[in-house]
């Protein structure tokens, strides 16, 4: 089973289909729990509530935990508190969107 570091890394294939930024650096990614072994429970957010992609991303986000090494069951929750702003960003988020034009 990764941990919740290993499995915050591999989010990071997980982009917003808005914003060619990954869901870890655009700071969507709230947290990650592990209830039971091999459950695994992601809390994300969306840029704004009005977005359309909220079931397209949870979809790629249990797509892509699931396919770690000992994970049985993924859940995601989309969460509006705290809504997303940009300062949820890294820096690497942040860099990379004032490079795309979306700073």
């Amino acid at each position: 089973m990764p941990n919740v570091d290993q499995m915050r890394e591999t989010l990071k294939e997980v982009f917003d289909p808005e914003i060619p930024i990954n869901i870890v650096d655009l700071g969507l990614l709230y947290s990650i729990q592990q209830p039971s072994p091999g459950q695994v429970l992601v809390e994300f957010t969306l840029t704004n509530p009005a977005c359309p992609f909220g079931d397209e991303l949870a979809g790629r986000i249990k797509e892509v935990i699931h396919r770690q090494e000992g994970v049985a069951k993924v859940e995601t929750k989309l969460v509006w508190d705290p809504l997303w702003t940009k300062d949820s960003m890294t820096e690497d988020g942040k860099l990379q969107a004032s490079m795309l034009g979306f700073g």
